[in-house]
């Protein structure tokens, strides 16, 4: 049977179509390998975990990850960005703050030696190079990065010694360039993620959303995803040195919010823990998972129990070597969960 290049929607409408036939199987597992990972087993679940089963994000669209500094938004892009790499896709990064450390990047399994790099000064130049972009592999999916889009100035708040007082002519050129480029990411196949920074709503009122992210309008419209991501807790750990207890923090963990999603359901959530010298650390996560909706004392994996202390459990999965199958337990628990929530409604009746 031979296969073709399918769109996000009929990957879609196949997966969720009940008793597939084993040739639609086929070319729907054809196609799992294009769905890119955020490092997070998780994650990947709560953005498509109800389309695809191992979840992820699909090429052709733009998504936006908004929050505070220091809760992980550059580590979510290089692990999206080492993951396409990884799968002999393209990268082009753009850096406006023109900070990423190479060092760091290599956390991720990202080659920056072998991706396009720059450090663009305004919203147009981002874009007219995303849609004159030829990526090098011959790879169906490519990833354009840009860290971060608040950092971007305007033409004319670069050329005019006064800038842009107003700071309206950011959203114009947002809503621009993106209404140009849209169109280009669907027909390429290229998936656009950029990380934006929030600012305080003063026109919140009582109900109102209290954080927004800047630009306008336009970024939350031509977005198929948005990520929310915002500080749950500090990571600390605790070791003993001339008998006395001496604590560090050693990462975060960031509460992920799915606020807008055209791939699958929003409105999930996933928590995504962030080691400094390791980056997004799947194993914590999974293992608390299991621990919290199978509940007992121990960490356990397969029913078998593995440790009553987080950090034995996650050497004992490092060093057998069971990373595999602690996501797939995961990935079946978490679908045995959803399936709880289905509403049984028949498909109405429209006359």
């Amino acid at each position: 049977m031979r296969r073709t290049k399918t769109t996000l929607a009929v990957k879609i409408q196949r997966n969720v179509m009940k008793g597939l036939k084993e040739s639609e199987k086929d070319v729907f597992e054809g196609n799992i390998d294009q769905m890119v990972s955020t490092g997070s087993t998780l994650l990947d679940l709560a953005i498509s975990g109800g389309v695809v089963r191992e979840g992820g994000l699909p090429g052709g669209i733009l998504v936006e990850i908004f929050g505070p500094s220091g809760v992980g938004k550059t580590v979510l892009l290089c692990e999206i960005a080492g993951d396409v790499q990884r799968r002999g896709g393209s990268v082009y990064f753009h850096d406006p703050e023109a900070r990423l450390n190479k060092q760091f990047a290599t956390m991720f399994d990202l080659d920056t030696s072998s991706m396009q790099y720059e450090t663009p000064d305004t919203i147009p130049e981002v874009f007219n190079s995303i849609r004159k972009w030829e990526p090098g592999s011959d790879s169906s999916l490519n990833v354009i990065v840009a860290d971060s889009l608040a950092a971007l100035s305007t033409n004319l708040e670069m050329s005019n010694d006064s800038g842009d007082k107003m700071g309206m002519r950011r959203a114009k050129e947002f809503s621009e360039e993106l209404r140009k480029t849209a169109r280009i990411l669907t027909k390429k196949n290229y998936l656009l993620v950029a990380s934006n920074q929030v600012r305080v709503n003063a026109d919140a009122g009582q109900w109102g959303q209290k954080y927004i992210s800047p630009g306008g309008e336009a970024l939350g419209f031509y977005s198929s995803v948005r990520l929310r991501i915002s500080l749950k807790e500090k990571i600390k750990k605790v070791v003993k040195i001339a008998g006395k207890d001496v604590k560090k923090i050693i990462g975060v963990t960031s509460q992920v919010i799915v606020h807008k999603n055209s791939v699958d359901a929003p409105y999930r959530e996933a928590d995504v823990s962030i080691i400094f010298d390791y980056g997004i650390d799947d194993i914590r996560e999974n293992l608390k998972f299991i621990k919290k909706y199978k509940g007992g004392a121990w960490y356990t994996l397969n029913g078998e129990n593995l440790s009553n202390s987080l950090d034995k459990a996650i050497r004992i999965v490092e060093h057998k070597g069971l990373e595999k199958e602690l996501k797939e337990e995961v990935i079946e628990l978490w679908q045995e969960i959803e399936k709880k929530f289905e509403s049984g409604r028949k498909k109405r009746r429209r006359e």
